[in-house]
């Protein structure tokens, strides 16, 4: 364990974890630690007194930056515009949300003359790849601690043990049996009475949903207008981007949309069941998916559909800032120029359909698909496009039958 270390920027959140990293940074190291929080939406309790949470530490300095706008604008709106998803099912809050918090890190720490940055990942998750490569991608000079893979803890109770030795003022709460991350995007649990996959999560875990026997037993209509690929406006409003996701959540989390319950697999190599809550996110990509269907085209869409599970691995895996990632997302962002319209959508217990859709640059026609009589489409041309498609079929069944 190298010591040659002059200050260390720690991802600081306020609880039992960081705080006692904190305080192991500076006994461990002999040198100033920084504390740094950043806001992507956690809310306000998490947030409330983290300053003085962090003085009251060992802290040498605190740092703590609203980064919500960004972490949609930058970050949750590309991976929309992607219809971004991991295993069918995961939408990647707490995916997209490492990369902006260690970037925010990297930035600080060249700000204050720091040359290390440490974070509150364990050995075993994917959080720990997530912030590493995003402090490699953008600062290669900066050292590199990870707590939880070098020091002699096994578990919490050794941290509270030594929060107690040391007096490290920790949160006082009844232990919740799971663990919970939130920010604009999503809240994620996992951990605890979740581990058994065949159990189902409590009711009373949920916090941004309803569950949807309890939602309005009246359907909820909103329409969204989206301007090259990204939301901008919900029922005629305008609103920034993390506005836009708030409002969405709201409405969204009222009607019971957006609960996921899965067993994933986690890039370190293990199977992990998770808990999610993304009732704005569900309510975007159904809303995004409707405004492609008449205004990309076939072929562009059928090949960015091609990408996309490699796409979101990339996020799912960390690689945020890696060449690749920002390649595809360049051919992703031109597949939306002509994304832009409005799309009408229903929302009733638990459920998220599109009941409308129009653009001014819409390639859906009428008179093209209509089934009853048109002057536009000669159905007699299709033959020759059946014959031409089936031809190399009818050749390999009549080499079969000349084979015997």
């Amino acid at each position: 364990m190298s010591k040659d270390i002059g200050k260390i920027v720690l991802a600081y959140s306020g609880g039992l974890d960081t705080s006692v990293i904190l305080h192991w940074l500076k006994e461990t190291y002999q040198c100033p630690v920084v504390a740094y929080a950043a806001d992507v939406g956690q809310g306000e309790g998490e947030l409330s007194g983290i300053r003085e949470k962090a003085m009251n530490t060992g802290a040498d300095e605190v740092v703590v930056e609203d980064l919500r706008e960004e972490f949609v604008r930058d970050f949750v709106w590309p991976a929309m515009r992607a219809n971004a998803i991991y295993e069918s099912a995961y939408l990647m809050g707490t995916s997209l949300a490492r990369p902006i918090i260690a970037r925010g890190q990297v930035e600080t720490a060249q700000r204050l003359g720091a040359d290390a940055v440490s974070h509150g990942a364990t050995g075993k998750g994917n959080d720990q790849v997530r912030f590493e490569l995003t402090y490699m991608a953008l600062d290669p000079s900066l050292k590199i601690i990870a707590p939880w893979r070098i020091w002699d803890f096994r578990g919490r109770e050794d941290l509270v043990a030594y929060a107690k030795k040391n007096n490290i003022p920790v949160p006082v709460t009844k232990e919740k049996p799971y663990s919970s991350d939130r920010n604009l995007l999503h809240i994620s649990f996992e951990g605890g009475i979740l581990e058994d996959p065949w159990k189902e999560p409590p009711e009373d875990m949920f916090v941004l949903t309803v569950s949807p026997q309890a939602a309005p037993d009246r359907p909820t209509y909103l329409e969204i207008e989206f301007e090259r690929g990204d939301a901008v406006a919900v029922d005629g409003e305008r609103l920034s981007p993390a506005k836009l996701l708030e409002r969405l959540n709201r409405v969204g989390g009222e009607n019971g949309i957006g609960r996921v319950d899965l067993v994933e697999n986690r890039y370190v190599g293990m199977k992990s069941r998770g808990v999610y809550e993304t009732p704005g996110g569900t309510i975007l990509r159904t809303a995004h998916m409707a405004m492609e269907s008449i205004t990309l085209d076939r072929e562009v869409m059928h090949l960015r559909d091609s990408l996309l599970p490699r796409y979101s691995e990339m996020i799912y895996y960390g690689y945020w800032f890696s060449p690749e990632r920002e390649a595809l997302q360049a051919l992703i962002d031109q597949s939306q120029q002509c994304v832009s319209g409005l799309v009408r959508l229903k929302l009733y217990k638990g459920n998220c359909m599109v009941v409308g859709r129009k653009s001014h640059l819409s390639l859906y026609d009428p008179q093209l698909a209509t089934f009853e009589g048109d002057e536009v489409y000669n159905q007699q041309d299709a033959e020759g496009f059946i014959r031409l498609n089936g031809l190399r079929l009818k050749m390999a069944r009549l080499l079969q039958r000349k084979t015997g």
